[in-house]
């Protein structure tokens, strides 16, 4: 019987081969793998396209911007303080009319009786207190004579206070009757412009009438009111410290054209709790009645200079869970996350109060893609813009260069 101690060492180097080949096959597989991963991450890592702008440093103008309200300074409904018949009507309607001038007139013959039945009154009772008054001194002239009673002189005096007291309530009299003859002629209490007349002639008016006859709106001056956040409430109070008569500028809905120039005229005297706001004042000749009451305005505050101050465009700046940020780019087209502290916005611009230096430069555009490290490609977006409408223009001579033949575009040769 043979020994099975060959068998066994022949199967060794088998089964170590074997294993060596699992092996071999193992390894192949995540080197792939690996290699396929780094292929994709390589492939995910291509450079970014981003445009950029340069951190600079100016003299940064300082404002606040916020969508005011146009109030006229005076609104004043015109009312009849009489009533009566609507005779004639002195203005047009959107006119712009004098404080004082004649705007309407009643009819005034009522109020001209009743002025002259007092007039006639104070005219009887005036005569019967001189009368008094010449026997008060007959009397008194007696009483000195011991001619008369000094009871009858005391009695004369009571009648002489009696016609002074009449004659007073009818000069009162008069003078009401007269105002309510000048009442019958309406004016002006206000400069400004009229609107839609509420009442034609030939109506009759009344005191008590809710519309009254007409609304004049005072238009110059003019007020704009806006609010402010309570979180800039501090800075435009220095500034109107520093400066009682900060420029005010008013621009259109579209924030393109500037309507006026005016002053900061006043802060209310508290804040808002329902919205965090404050209201200002503002304050504008309107000279060119480019302003108009309830209308809407874009309003520009000037809170003065800032000098030397380091500035980007705020599209740089980012908010994130570190806070404020920007990307700036690096010589070797890397870009990395800077956490700045940022100071008031001047125009299309965000000061910087640290974290940035002159000469650095920011991304501006592409920043959703960008990510701390990543490899970017700067680009002029501004000269690609200016590129493909050269070329849209181009393409467009060229379509009408080579435009339509005959026979509405089919060529001459095919015509038959």
């Amino acid at each position: 019987m043979s020994s099975p101690t060959p068998v066994k060492s022949r199967r060794l180097p088998l089964i170590i081969a074997v294993i060596a080949v699992l092996g071999g096959g193992w390894w192949w597989h995540q080197h792939s793998q690996n290699a396929m991963e780094a292929a994709a991450r390589n492939k995910g890592a291509a450079p970014v396209a981003v445009g950029v702008a340069e951190v600079r440093t100016m003299d940064a103008p300082l404002r606040l911007n916020a969508l005011g309200t146009v109030n006229s300074t005076y609104t004043v409904t015109v009312r009849s303080r009489v009533d009566g018949q609507l005779d004639k009507v002195h203005f047009s309607e959107g006119q712009m009319v004098k404080q004082g001038q004649l705007l309407a007139e009643l009819d005034s013959r009522p109020y001209q009786a009743t002025l002259t039945q007092a007039e006639g009154q104070l005219q009887r009772d005036q005569a019967l207190l001189a009368n008094a008054r010449i026997d008060l001194a007959r009397y008194q002239q007696l009483s000195g004579q011991n001619s008369i009673s000094k009871q009858q002189v005391d009695t004369q005096q009571a009648l002489v206070h009696q016609y002074e007291g009449t004659v007073k309530v009818d000069q009162g009299a008069v003078a009401a009757a007269r105002l309510n003859v000048d009442y019958a002629r309406i004016t002006a209490p206000v400069s400004g412009r009229v609107g839609l007349r509420q009442v034609d002639p030939g109506n009759i008016v009344h005191a008590s009438d809710a519309n009254g006859l007409v609304t004049i709106t005072q238009t110059q001056p003019i007020n704009v009111v806006f609010a402010i956040p309570e979180a800039n409430l501090a800075s435009v109070l220095q500034a109107a410290r520093d400066n009682k008569t900060l420029k005010v500028e008013a621009w259109d809905r579209d924030n393109k054209h500037k309507l006026a120039d005016g002053t900061l005229l006043a802060l209310d005297n508290q804040l808002n709790t329902g919205t965090g706001t404050i209201n200002i004042k503002a304050k504008f000749a309107n000279e060119q009645q480019a302003l108009f009451p309830n209308q809407f305005v874009n309003v520009n505050l000037e809170l003065g200079v800032r000098k030397d101050a380091i500035v980007v465009p705020t599209v740089a700046v980012q908010l994130g869970k570190v806070g404020n940020y920007v990307y700036t780019v690096g010589d070797d087209s890397t870009v990395s996350l800077s956490k700045v502290k940022t100071g008031p916005a001047s125009g299309d611009n965000t000061i910087i109060e640290d974290g940035l230096k002159p000469g650095q430069r920011v991304v501006i555009d592409g920043v959703d893609k960008l990510r701390d490290g990543a490899q970017v490609k700067v680009v002029d977006r501004a000269a690609q813009a200016r590129e493909a409408a050269s070329a849209a223009a181009n393409a467009g001579k060229g379509n009408k260069k080579h435009g339509a033949g005959p026979q509405g575009g089919r060529p001459a040769s095919a015509a038959n």
